[in-house]
């Protein structure tokens, strides 16, 4: 059974920083891209960043992209998101997906698994 868990969300100052984690179990770790969403209350979840399985290729999404970083390391079997400059509009519920091949995408339909998520507040 596949499971993700995420983790190092909470309160942050506007301008702050946040690293999230995901650990991954279950899955050959080192061959699954994976990504990172969000979602705010009321909005449509979206695409924030992905890596593939052997981390020599990212995406971003726009509103994201020179702020966040997303990394990997294999060999912990996790999965990072380094949240810089944060705003008030990136509040929201971070989830970590995985997929079951090694090519990173970008839309939420090509991801196989997901976990439960970790909210990050951001106040001014």
């Amino acid at each position: 059974q596949v499971q993700l868990v995420e983790s190092g969300g909470g309160l942050v100052q506007a301008g702050g920083s946040l690293r999230l984690s995901c650990v991954a179990s279950g899955l050959t770790f080192g061959t699954s891209a994976m990504g990172w969403f969000r979602q705010a209350p009321g909005k449509d979840r979206e695409f924030i960043a992905a890596i593939s399985g052997s981390g020599a290729t990212t995406y971003y999404g726009d509103s994201v992209k020179g702020r966040f970083t997303i990394y990997r390391d294999n060999a912990k079997n996790t999965l990072y998101l380094l949240l810089n400059k944060l705003k008030l509009d990136d509040t929201a519920v971070y989830s970590c997906a995985g997929r079951r091949t090694s090519a990173a995408v970008t839309t939420v339909a090509r991801y196989d698994y997901w976990g439960q998520g970790t909210q990050v507040t951001v106040s001014s």
